[in-house]
């Protein structure tokens, strides 16, 4: 009664007037009820099999519904949205994601601290998979899950190491901050895209002018953007340290 495919199957057009077909027009005779097409990130078939797939929902809709799951509505057809109706699954709370970790803990007999249990649900981001993977993969590297080790096996930068980079930034000439910045970033193999989004979240809690701030938000976002277009990491830092160095000699003026 259920045929479930995903990104792994085959899924062109061949297959959508195939299987998908023959599975959806013929009923069952000892059951009762719908048969159920599930089709797991449809966002990755092809336009044809989509167009395909259209009329395959409509001729078909007495015996057989179609569950569409996706990443990106943008990716499915006009034609194939409006013959559905859409349920939208945000990421989940802490809420959700504490009581089924605990679970797992107790179960597992995880050794875990209450910072380590923060570190994993914030760097989760509302991804219950993505938890148990970071919880599954601390416990068996370091034994013990604590803030540092959660952080140090998903290769995120520490909290403390942050905050060293802000200083340096901010309170160091340029040569030594960036000489400081990139020895730590080699030392453990942080990347500058993870260094740009924890010292964002740290520069909101700062207590630079409005005016300030903005123009330091901005400077990061361009760096960020031309981090994404494949252009050189340690130009790139050289350009973080030159913004918090402008910001604090404006800052200092200003004094």
């Amino acid at each position: 009664m259920v045929l479930e495919l995903n990104a792994s199957d085959d899924r062109g057009i061949d297959v959508v007037r195939g299987p998908i077909l023959s599975f959806a027009s013929t009923r069952t005779i000892f059951k009762k009820g719908f048969k159920l097409v599930i089709l797991d990130e449809a966002d990755a078939m092809t336009q044809d099999a989509q167009n395909a797939l259209r009329r395959v929902i409509e001729k078909f809709t007495e015996n057989t519904r179609f569950c569409l799951i996706c990443n990106y509505l943008s990716k499915i057809i006009p034609a194939l949205q409006s013959r559905c109706t859409r349920f939208r699954f945000g990421p989940l709370s802490q809420d959700q994601i504490i009581p089924r970790l605990e679970h797992v803990i107790q179960q597992e007999s995880i050794d875990i601290t209450p910072e380590g249990m923060k570190a994993v649900v914030m760097l989760s981001t509302g991804d219950m998979r993505k938890a148990l993977n970071i919880l599954q993969s601390t416990s068996m590297a370091y034994g013990k899950v604590t803030e540092d080790t959660v952080y140090t096996c998903t290769g995120h930068p520490l909290k403390s190491d942050i905050a060293n980079i802000l200083d340096w930034a901010l309170n160091k000439d340029f040569t030594s901050a960036y000489k400081q910045i990139l020895h730590l970033k080699t030392l453990k193999g942080l990347a500058l895209q993870d260094i740009l989004s924890e010292v964002h979240l740290l520069i909101h809690r700062v207590d630079f002018p409005p005016s300030i701030r903005m123009g330091l938000l901005i400077k990061l976002a361009d760096i960020e953007y031309r981090l994404a277009s494949g252009t050189s990491e340690k130009i790139q830092l050289s350009s973080m340290v030159a913004a918090f160095q402008s910001v604090r000699d404006i800052m200092v003026a200003d004094a």
